[in-house]
Parts: structure tokens; sequence; C-alpha cells
């Protein structure tokens, strides 16, 4: 496989000379675990269908890695060949990774979700060579998709799958093949090891605008964003970490796969989130600190305050990819006594923004955090000036975390010569640097010349006590160009919702009647990325194809 990670020559001696790329792997962050702490659990993997654990030591984690990138070897895979798996967060993740990065192959990490549409175009446009999967995950037959597809792929040679009963079987494969016997084995695979500035990830976006495109990162990208976030988060290898996000998504494997093994930590994996049993594995190995999306804090803190449990070991509780509504920050506060830390990031580049452990609680939720090392920001207009603190723009960034650009698709890569990067949100910042999120560009609504502020409505209508989702768009208006229709997802699917309702319920938040949505939609379901997110695009061709029906 050829990779057009255009992005990273031009600015590879600077950053160097920076300090911003460190020259690290995740091979070498598992040699340092294993010199230091080899007979540390550092992996463990809770299994909910089968309600099993499965640890590792360091030592374990070394010798496994060496195994399956020996199977690997064997199947002809090779310095920049392409390994997809779409794997919840099991070991064989985290250790598939750790093989992967052994020989130079690289990882193509896919959500469980997915289905033949998706997983095809993805599978071809990554030239996939090997495809691990699981034999059923929550009821559905992966290993018979799996071989759908390599029937239609020609670069797609070998499906590997995790508890299938034949000879493609994970185990009998990667792992128990007694390759490692032949003692020069082994060795030999050092001369096959990533480099830091090889392409390490191809990881696809959420396609919340239409095509998913192929984010490719190396290993100097990742750790440029992964250090110095933990060292903000003050996280050292005498931390537990939780991870119940989705390793297949950006969050889960730079921090809960590469982060553990980078500080010596301890990494549990959840792979069907349960917040009964995340309290019990909280309890259980002490966890101190997590990250993941505000409806897994809500969960918890709801159910420790019903429950009267306590989880003191955990710290601090990470949150991303939609504004933290305020009561929820004192509610964690008051119910599981954490640190709630903001934070915004793409896939691109990894959490950019977060608040800092020594801000006041309210920084959490009305701002997603200042910039991280290595990271610089900006706020434009149309025209690229800079734009007043407080005044909403484009957001742009320059970062020592930035991808190298988009696989096939450079002419996408939305950096300009000077490396700034549009991320296709609005924003605005404060005098002392703290970005807050408003909306994406694609998302703005321009009713009679007026920007509508999408998100600060919507996030005043996720108060309303019958929502539980809420997506504001545009739908065409003749005189005003745009107004703003208002789709709900209701909590209760028996109840029902009038646009009185919410324009009512608006207007007692002093909300500007020219910002109350004039139209409302009530779905029993609304299309969302596997990443939790809503994809606008597909909102808004269902609005106006319903709008062009009724005539």
């Amino acid at each position: 496989m050829e990779f057009d990670a255009v992005l990273i020559a031009p600015r590879r001696e600077k950053m160097l000379k920076d300090g911003f790329w460190l020259n690290k792997t995740v091979i070498g962050s598992l040699r340092s675990a294993v010199q230091h702490n080899p007979d540390k659990v550092g992996l463990v993997s809770f299994r909910t269908e089968t309600k099993t654990e499965q640890s590792f030591t360091y030592r374990q984690i070394w010798d496994t890695t060496n195994k399956i990138a020996l199977g690997l070897k064997q199947l002809g895979v090779v310095k920049n060949d392409v390994v997809s798996c779409q794997l919840p967060n099991w070991w064989e993740f985290t250790l598939l990774y750790l093989a992967c990065s052994r020989i130079g192959a690289v990882l193509n990490p896919l959500m469980p979700i997915f289905r033949e549409r998706e997983l095809e175009f993805m599978l071809k446009h990554g030239e996939s060579k090997v495809f691990v999967v699981p034999e059923k995950y929550r009821g559905f037959d992966h290993e018979q998709l799996a071989h759908t597809l390599k029937a239609k792929l020609p670069t797609l040679e070998h499906v590997i799958v995790i508890n299938g009963k034949a000879d493609n079987n994970f185990d009998k494969v990667l792992v128990n093949h007694a390759l490692e016997q032949n003692s020069s084995a082994i060795a030999e695979l050092d001369q096959f090891e990533a480099h830091p500035d090889d392409i390490t990830q191809l990881i696809f976006t959420s396609g919340t605008t239409g095509e998913p495109k192929g984010v490719m990162h190396t290993a100097n990208t990742l750790y440029a964003n992964i250090v110095p976030y933990a060292e903000r988060l003050n996280l050292n290898k005498n931390d537990v970490v939780l991870m119940a996000s989705p390793m297949a998504h950006q969050t889960g494997f730079m921090y809960g796969l590469i982060m553990p093994i980078e500080l010596n930590a301890q990494a549990i994996l959840q792979d069907v989130w349960d917040v009964n049993q995340a309290i019990e594995l909280i309890h259980k190995y002490k966890v101190s600190f997590t990250m993941a999306s505000t409806p897994f804090l809500n969960d918890l803190s709801n159910t420790v305050a019903e429950q009267k449990e306590q989880v003191s070991s955990l710290k601090t509780f990470l949150c991303a990819g939609a504004p933290i509504p305020g009561p929820l920050v004192q509610k964690a506060r008051d119910a599981l006594g954490v640190k709630v830390i903001s934070a915004w990031g793409m896939t691109e580049c990894g959490a950019i923004t977060t608040t800092l452990i020594s801000d006041d609680d309210e920084r959490s939720f009305n701002t997603d955090g200042i910039g991280l090392p290595g990271v610089e920001i900006k706020i434009v207009d149309k025209a690229g000036n800079i734009k007043a603190h407080g005044e909403a723009g484009r957001l742009m960034i320059r970062a020592c975390s930035s991808f190298g650009g988009y696989l096939k698709r450079p002419h996408l890569n939305d950096t300009d010569a000077e490396d700034w990067f549009d991320t296709g949100d609005i924003a605005y910042q404060d005098e002392q640097g703290y970005i807050r999120i408003c909306g994406r560009k694609k998302d703005v609504i321009i009713r009679g010349g007026e920007n509508i502020p999408v998100a600060e409505i919507e996030s005043l209508l996720y108060k309303h006590p019958d929502i539980a989702v809420v997506a504001l768009v545009a739908y065409p208006d003749e005189r005003l160009g745009e107004r703003a229709c208002a789709i709900v997802k209701l909590k209760d699917s028996a109840q029902t919702l009038e646009l009185s309702n919410i324009s009512d319920f608006l207007k007692t938040h002093n909300l500007a009647m020219q910002y109350i949505p004039e139209r409302l939609e009530v779905w029993q379901e609304i299309p969302m990325t596997p990443s939790g997110k809503i994809q606008k695009f597909k909102l808004r061709e269902i609005l106006a194809e319903s709008l062009k029906t009724a005539g």
C-alpha cells in the first residue's frame, strides 16, 4: 500500500526541532514497560457476553504480541500492508495493533456497527489485506459478512475470526502456531518494526458530512498528543484507565490503548457499556481515570446517586463530543466526587483542547478548554481575518498532532501552506484562550441574514424534560432564505410534543424570538455515526424530501 501522507514531511524538521515529535513508538513504550514493570498487569479485558475477564502482564503482552506478529508475517503481511479489524474493546484489538506495529503494518480499526455498505467502501479504499472480526457479536454474524466482502474485494486475502470454528480461527492462525519456538524468529522482527514517521493507523472519519475519509496517523502525530494530554491530566504509571468508549474510535484508540502502555499504567477494557458493570470494574481495579461522552457520565452519576455507592478511586472523568450541561457537572461532583474535564478534538488530531484540573467547575460546562502544548488556535471570518474575543468564526488549528492527510484524497486535506487546518467548526475564544464550539460550518442557519446560534439552542432544548435527542437544521424559505427546524427524539415514544411547547420553553430562557425554531419534527430515530454524532447531512436530506413530498 502506498500512503500519500503529504502533510508529514513538510513539517518534520520543525516538529522535531521544537520537541513536539518525540520519535516514540508504541513498541518502544511496550519495551520500556516490560523492562521496568514486567510482572505488572497492564491489560484487563472484560467480555460482557461471557462475563469473563482476561488479564495480561506486560511480559505476557510482549510475548503474545510477538506471536501475533509472526502469525501475520506468515500470512504475507509486510510493511505498509493494511490490517483491518472490526472488534469491540477486547484484548485481541490491543495486541493486534501492537503486532502490526512490530512488523510495520498499519491497523485500520472499524466500528462494530458498520455493515456491508460502509465496510465494502472502507476495506476497498484502504486496500486491506487482512480483516479480523468476531464470529458473532451482539447477535450479528460478522464472520458471514466478512466472507461475503472477501469474495468482492481482490486485495482482501485473509479473514481471521475470533472464536471461529474453522481453520481461520484467531488463536490458531495468530497465537498458537509455535512459530516463536524458532530462536531467531523473534529477533528478526526487529528489522521490520515501524518507524515513528511511518503510517501506523488508518482510521475513517465518522461521516457526518457524507463519504468517510481515511485519516492517516504516524506514531509521531499520535504521541505528540498523547504525551502532553497525559501530563496535563497528571496521569502516570499508578493510574488505572477504564475504557468503555470504542477503541475503533480515536478516543478509545489513543487513550485506552496507546496511552496506558506509554505510562506503564493499567487499562481496563469494557466491551459493552453497562453502568453497573462499570461500577464493579471501578471498585475491583480502583479505576482512577476514564474518558467518554456525556451519556456515560450521566448514567454513572445517576446510578451511583441512586444506589448510594462510593467510587472513591475515580478522580477524573474527561468528557468530549458535546457540550456538558452545567447540572451534570454538579451532579457528577456530588455523586461521584470526580473532577469533570471538558475537551474538544477530532479524529484528525486527537484531543486539541481541554480544561485544566485546577479550573473552576464552571469552565467545564462553559468552555471546551484551552489548547494543549504544540497547539495554535485562531478564530477567523470568511476572509481569514482574526475575530475579536467572544466573536464566533471558523476554528482553525495548527497542531503538532495533526494527521498526515486523507488517504487518496489530498485535495480534501483542508490544510493551507502555513499548516493551518480548517476544522469545519464554528467557535469563539475568550481572553484566556479557552474556546467554545458553537456549531459546524455546514450547520450554520442564516435566517434573514442573521446567524442562528445552533449549538446554543440545541443545548437549551436538551434541558427540556421530554427531549432525549435534538438537532437543529435549516430548511429553505423563499423570503428569509432559511428557517430553523428542530428535529427531536422523545424520552418516551408514547409522548407528544408541539411546536408551541418548545417555543414556550425557549422563551422562558430569554432566547431571542428570531432564534426560536419555526418547525418541529418528532422522529422515533435520529441517524447517528458509530461514535454518536448526529448525521445532520442525512437530517437535511430527509427533511428536504419530506417537505418536497408535502408539497
